[in-house]
């Protein structure tokens, strides 16, 4: 018997596992040196030299309706933007600081216009928000794991009223959720050493936010890290372990399952090249096909894919990442029905790709070509009919000569006519959509 935490968990999260494609989008003041949005800790960068870029944000081509529309023809059904991120930096008017984009050259409310556009596209709308905050004067400096001062010997015996800060940062997010409308997603960053759980006043958070925004969906990171889930893994989690945990760079090798070996929500977070913010010089960048299959390899592992991109300073999503996310957008036209409401198959994955499931639809994503027929593992008499996803071309089960040892299993060739080597129809990924014979 699920707890009630669980059971409210599944509910909330229902559509968000039938999305299972999502859009990050990291963007603020860092990106004018454009050298990641972590620069002013790694630089050790003061607050007066940091304000500089400040002073000259002015994103004139923003138009978060391009960013939009791209999300949507890459087959995206949410969208995240940070609202604010560990620099202090508001992207939003908050009345609680006077670091903010309406107080800079352009005047926007940038996250009001992100969420306008975005619903516009009948998109899924969500907002980053940094739990820690380099910018305010009551978090800690001095010997902070990340804090630009950390090692700044001038700070050393400054003085911090730490609930002073939490206040701050409650009255933030309660201003989040009570100005813009109605939001499917909160993604708090980030939980690290001693700074967890209650160390965030997590519990009265937590129940706040339920209370605006019973509906909406968080990460797991007021208790959890890339480094380390939390409480969400175990049988009784606590009220603030997220509705999804949130493996960062990295796909898990099995999914994510509780103690019990119960599925829960999760969701890769992955950048587009090796920055999350805006890097000039990074063109390390995924190919189409790299993304196609790692959103596929997270389905397969009932999990969710969330693809950051880095806008610049002008508000320009660098063309790399745009080439990159129209050319998925393609295969998501042809192909999205292997990837949304689907997730773990019933069956193993096999050697030449791997498998999606809704259903009595198994999805045969076939990612290497094989010499001879393509083997279903322990599939023999389980196949009612087969098709090519993209456009239905039937695919025919054979029993060609050569497989008669094989009884077990079920096979097939793209070629009908074939039976040797062959180009996959698509390299990328060619899918198989395998209707089940029912089972009584």
């Amino acid at each position: 018997m699920e707890n009630k935490i669980v059971q409210a968990r599944t509910k909330r999260t229902k559509w968000y596992q039938e999305a299972r494609f999502g859009m990050f989008i990291h963007w603020g003041l860092y990106a004018i040196p454009a050298r990641g949005e972590w620069v002013r800790s790694n630089e050790r960068m003061p607050k007066e030299e940091y304000d500089k870029f400040f002073d000259e944000f002015d994103p004139q081509d923003y138009n978060p309706r391009e960013w939009a529309r791209l999300a949507k023809k890459a087959g995206m059904k949410y969208a995240i933007l940070t609202a604010k991120h560990h620099d202090g930096f508001c992207l939003y008017d908050s009345k609680y600081t006077d670091f903010k984009s309406t107080n800079t050259a352009c005047k926007r409310d940038l996250v009001a216009e992100f969420l306008e556009a975005f619903r516009a596209e009948d998109i899924k709308v969500g907002l980053y928000f940094s739990i820690i905050d380099w910018r305010h004067p009551d978090f800690p400096h001095y010997n902070d794991q990340f804090h630009p001062m950390r090692d700044n010997e001038a700070f050393k015996d400054m003085k911090h009223d730490f609930d002073n800060y939490l206040e701050y940062m409650h009255n933030q997010v309660h201003e989040l959720l009570t100005n813009y409308g109605h939001l499917d997603l909160m993604w708090f960053d980030f939980s690290y050493g001693p700074m967890n759980c209650e160390k965030w006043k997590a519990s009265k958070l937590i129940e706040m936010v339920r209370s605006i925004q019973p509906h909406i969906i968080i990460d797991n990171r007021l208790e959890g890290s890339a480094e380390n889930a939390g409480s969400i893994r175990t049988l009784n989690p606590t009220p603030y372990s997220g509705d999804f945990a949130s493996p960062e760079q990295m796909i898990p090798p099995k999914g994510i399952c509780d103690e019990g070996g119960n599925p829960i929500p999760w969701e890769a977070c992955i950048t587009l090249n090796n920055h999350w913010g805006y890097h000039a010089h990074d063109k390390h960048y995924k190919s189409a096909k790299m993304v196609i299959r790692t959103l596929v390899e997270c389905v397969s592992k009932n999990g969710n894919l969330i693809l950051n991109v880095g806008p610049d300073a002008t508000g320009r999503i660098p063309l790399e990442s745009v080439q990159i996310l129209e050319e998925v957008g393609e295969w998501m036209h042809e192909n999205g029905d292997s990837i949304y409401g689907c997730g773990l198959s019933d069956f193993d994955k096999p050697e030449w790709g791997r498998f999606t499931q809704k259903g009595n639809k198994l999805y045969a994503h076939v990612m290497e070509e094989q010499v001879g027929a393509i083997c279903l593992p322990d599939m023999a008499g389980k196949v009612e009919k087969m098709r090519l996803l993209k456009d239905k071309t039937e695919v025919i089960e054979t029993f060609f000569w050569n497989l008669k040892e094989y009884t077990e299993n079920a096979f097939f060739f793209f070629d009908n006519h074939a039976s040797d080597c062959y180009p996959l129809p698509d390299e990328r990924d060619t899918v198989v959509e395998i209707t089940l014979k029912e089972t009584h």
